[in-house]
């Protein structure tokens, strides 16, 4: 147990959604139904992620890959099972995650240090973010929501990459920025993988898993239908279409 760092349970996540065709009281009457009804996300997913393995996470729209995600980093709670985390993680769940959008890319750098523990830890890592993101000190003093998507997505990505966690959670957001600067994340994120660190992985693009993680999963349906080497899931993967 010592070596595994991410071990899932028996996991299930459903969400209640509203019941087509009860849209008020009188329809509630004389229809009989009730307004919501529960939809199933993840059912009886189970995974262990051990320490230095790079998992990736497949599957086509709808499939419960991102509130996988999300119930690993803890900010979905699921209706049954168990997840254990041994580590801390970064979680890019999302371009712009977690920015204040009024507030500058310098006061968004240091709150967020501030949040992960990281500005007491390394004193340089608003030169080191500022430095990855290669974002101007013009830029950097300027309010969020005057950035581009492409500014947005350089300071998401170099504060996240900055906290400097045992796991990294990546949801899907590689596509987001000029190519050069996806090609910086990706050599980041080898380099995060070549230490020895644990990574989560989605992606609709099998050649990205590929590329990154040893270890993938497939998802269809909020159900687990396959699990073992990336090439081998990704190959599953390429013939659902």
């Amino acid at each position: 147990m010592s070596d595994i760092v991410i071990k899932v349970e028996n996991v299930h996540v459903s969400f209640w959604q509203n019941n087509v065709g009860v849209y008020s009281v009188k329809d509630l009457i004389t229809l009989g139904k009730s307004p919501f009804k529960s939809k199933t996300i993840l059912n009886n997913i189970s995974v262990e992620v051990k320490k230095g393995e790079s998992l990736g996470i497949l599957g086509r729209n709808g499939s419960g890959k991102s509130t996988l995600l999300r119930t690993i980093a803890g900010i979905i709670k699921p209706d049954q099972g168990k997840i254990t985390v041994n580590g801390t993680f970064a979680p890019i769940l999302a371009i712009g995650a977690g920015l204040e959008v009024e507030l500058t890319g310098y006061e968004n750098i240091a709150l967020l240090l501030a949040l992960y523990g990281t500005a007491r830890k390394n004193t340089n890592a608003v030169e080191n973010i500022k430095e990855f993101s290669e974002l101007s000190d013009e830029v950097l003093r300027m309010p969020v929501k005057q950035y581009s998507s492409g500014m947005v997505a350089r300071l998401a990505f170099s504060i996240s990459l900055a906290n400097e966690s045992d796991i990294l959670i990546i949801d899907e957001v590689l596509a987001v920025g000029d190519q050069g600067f996806q090609a910086k994340c990706l050599d980041k994120i080898y380099k995060i993988r070549d230490e020895g660190k644990t990574i989560l992985f989605v992606s609709h693009f099998p050649d990205g898993v590929t590329q990154i993680c040893n270890k993938a999963i497939l998802l269809e349906h909020g159900e687990m239908i396959d699990s073992g080497d990336s090439i081998d899931v990704c190959n599953h993967y390429k013939k659902l279409f």
